[in-house]
């Protein structure tokens, strides 16, 4: 092996040369002895080991001494930090010892004793290594470089190691990969704040973020801060985007209106703006302005502490910028496509559905994977003499504006059968012969149309069903003892329209309790999925549900199958209630003290009811945060309705319209969001959200605890 080491008389000492700079080694044990080392004594150190020990205690960069044959570890707190768990008792011990674990892996033992042996520098950069920084190792990339020390005679006695992490740098870049990957996914400009938000809090580690686009004249922005404790429920509604004048001196809008990215290392640079205390504390701040033909905006990137933007920091915010950038203006073009052709959609669907005393209905359409067409399925459903009640579900094949047509030809003529001549096989007739009719004008023999029809009379506790070619519909039926179950209907299935044939009607028992589901094959048809599986796990989830409540078993319904839709998703829900239910209404006002006004009217109104208190307190709760939701996210006038049965209080809140402005509200003076999609979360027994023809319904459901009371003042 070479050499030896000399030594020279030194001055005593416990550690070498000039007190460090401060933090230089304020992670060393500073009483220990040298002499406790392979090192020897300090003052018997010759001047050239001397030298290198200084250089590495008093270095901002990892470095590490591995001195002699043993290659003992003399090391500064940047490597301390870097060994994590190791330090300190690596401190003076053979590397071989200390590196156990990765000693044997390529890169590791063989380079270091092979630099040690020849003298020959080793570069290796970004690798990656297992390294123990706790009770586990951690996989970190490292860039090492092993140089050999000589003696003031030229022999070696050991490896000057300087180790640079590259980890963070390696994981932003992998993140930003995960980042092009989110994105690809989104269709619409809240899918794209999610995965920007959420990618950019996490890879800088920052305390805030922010997005902002156009929105017209103005702008609207949403932000999300370190510590907000969301869930999967948050991802059910929409992001709170805050509106912006076209004017505001915000960053966010100085940035996007000017196209130039700015970056404050220390300040207040949201101060003049700051709508609550979290903005007041950002000291330092990126604004980058997201570049395309058609959208405008910016994303913003906060910390509470100075932080200096280093070069590599802000290629990577732009590149990150220029994702969602790509990303904002492809979900604006889809919205634009879909928002029109899902206005046309759901304003041929009906905007209110019955309200019989022993009959609760519920519906629900949504769009399949490439929603940004309008589609032919359709729902209907009107109340004939008495109390009888006409059902309809049906499916126009095709996404286009031909579909469309045809299926609000279709619905229009079935209500006017139905309403000169209720039976089933007799609309179905006539639907046959209108939809022949309309194919022989168009000259088009593809029309295909399925729909099944019922009536139902709650007096006679029956229903009579026909079917042209569509899935067979599905009764819920929850006995006194014993569990629900959910069984496909014996209808006879018909041929679809426009073809003929004969569609006979069966009349079938629909009692108290019982449900009855309607719904399109989307529901239950997937790729590389078998039908019968599909029919399977939909009997199964509606069985299992937690009640027969309409609206429940339509969201039931939706998610039962698993993996998305590429077929458009309709669910009409029929519920034959046990006992009449209860319901009021309140118009709720955009403005800040509409949330209060709901809590004091919704308690007020349970408590007339005899509802029990605990279910009172869940509901005011959930109810509250609903209600400041719409107002935060619609910016309009709502909706606050409730039904109450002897088994489940369904509450629902409406908006009708989206990204309006509360009048004279500040964000601040409502409640947090965050919190309150946990609160219903937890307090209630089901909750969903319903598009309608304009705005959308948030509602939820609490199931009336056992023993408690059945009928209500």
């Amino acid at each position: 092996m070479p050499g030896s080491v000399g030594r020279v008389p030194a001055p005593p000492s416990r550690w070498p040369g000039p007190s460090p700079a401060p933090g230089a080694t304020a992670g060393l044990d500073t009483g220990r002895r040298w002499a406790d080392t392979p090192l020897g004594p300090a003052e018997r150190w010759a001047p050239s080991l001397r030298a290198v020990v200084e250089l590495v205690l008093s270095s901002p960069v990892p470095m590490a001494l591995a001195f002699g044959e043993e290659l003992a570890l003399v090391y500064n707190d940047g490597y301390a930090e870097l060994i994590g768990d190791l330090h300190p008792s690596a401190f003076g011990r053979p590397a071989a010892e200390v590196f156990a674990q990765v000693w044997e892996l390529d890169g590791v033992g063989e380079e270091i004793e092979q630099a040690y042996r020849t003298g020959v520098p080793y570069l290796e950069k970004e690798g990656l290594l297992p390294l123990g920084r706790g009770s586990e190792a951690d996989q970190v990339v490292l860039t090492r470089g092993y140089s050999p020390v000589r003696d003031d005679h030229g022999q070696i006695i050991g490896l000057l190691m300087v180790v640079v992490e590259a980890t963070q740098v390696t994981r932003r870049l992998e993140s930003l990969s995960q980042l092009a990957v989110a994105l690809s996914g989104t269709l619409t400009l809240d899918d794209v704040a999610r995965s920007a938000l959420r990618y950019a809090l996490e890879s800088f580690d920052a305390d805030q973020v922010g997005l902002g686009v156009d929105d017209g004249a103005d702008w609207r922005g949403v932000r999300r801060l370190r510590g907000e404790l969301l869930d999967e429920a948050d991802e059910r509604l929409p992001p709170l985007w805050r509106s912006l004048a076209a004017d505001s001196p915000a960053p966010l809008v100085v940035a996007a209106s000017t196209g130039t990215a700015h970056y404050w290392p220390d300040g207040q640079p949201l101060l003049a703006t700051a709508i609550d205390r979290h903005d007041e504390k950002i000291r330092a701040l990126a604004v980058l302005p997201l570049r395309t033909p058609s959208l405008g905006g910016a994303l913003a990137v906060g910390y509470r502490e100075p932080h200096p933007w280093s070069p590599a920091e802000r290629a990577l915010l732009t590149a990150a910028t220029e994702l969602v950038a790509q990303a904002a203006e492809r979900a604006r073009r889809f919205e634009n496509q879909h928002g029109t052709a899902q206005l046309l959609q759901r304003s041929m669907l009906p905007e209110q559905l019955p309200d019989l005393p022993r009959l609760r209905l519920a519906a629900r359409y949504d769009a399949g994977v490439d929603g940004n067409a309008a589609g032919g399925d359709f729902y209907d459903a009107f109340r004939l003499d008495g109390d009888r009640l006409a059902v309809v579900l049906g499916d126009v094949a095709g996404h286009d504006v031909h579909a469309a047509a045809l299926m609000g030809q279709v619905r229009a003529a079935l209500r006017a059968l139905a309403l000169s001549n209720p039976n089933p096989a007799a609309v179905l007739s006539g639907l046959d012969l209108l939809v022949d009719s309309l194919g022989t004008d168009a000259h088009r023999d593809e029309l295909f149309v399925t729909v099944v029809y019922g009536l139902i009379d709650p007096g006679n506790e029956s229903m009579t069903l026909a079917s042209a070619g569509h899935p067979a519909p599905l009764l819920r039926r929850a006995p006194a003892t014993g569990p629900a179950t959910a069984d496909y209907l014996d209808v006879h299935p018909g041929v679809p329209l426009g073809l003929g044939g004969h569609r006979p009607a069966s009349t079938l028992p629909f009692l108290p309790g019982d449900t009855l589901l309607l719904f399109s094959d989307g529901v239950v048809e997937r790729r590389q999925q078998s039908l019968s599986a599909g029919l399977t796990a939909l009997a199964k989830a509606v069985a299992t549900a937690a009640g027969g409540d309409p609206r429940t078993l339509c969201a039931v319904a939706g998610s039962a199958v698993p993996g998305s839709s590429e077929d458009d998703v309709a669910v009409l829900a029929v519920e034959h209630a046990l006992s009449p239910s209860r319901s009021a209404s309140l118009e709720m006002p955009a403005e800040p003290t509409a949330p209060g006004r709901a809590r004091q009217w919704l308690t007020a109104q349970l408590t007339a009811w005899l509802v029990p208190e605990s279910v009172i307190g869940a509901a005011v709760l959930c109810v509250s945060e609903l209600a400041t939701n719409a107002l935060l996210h619609a910016g309009t006038a709502a909706r606050v309705e409730i039904d109450l049965s002897p088994e489940r209080l369904l509450v629902s809140v409406a908006d009708r319209g989206t990204r309006g402005t509360v009048t004279r509200a500040r964000t601040e003076t409502l409640s947090s969001r965050g919190r309150g999609l946990g609160l219903i979360e937890q307090l209630s027994d089901a909750w969903g959200t319903d598009p309608t023809v304009r705005g959308s319904t948030v509602w939820f459901e609490i199931l009336i605890p056992e023993g408690g009371p059945h009928t209500y003042g």
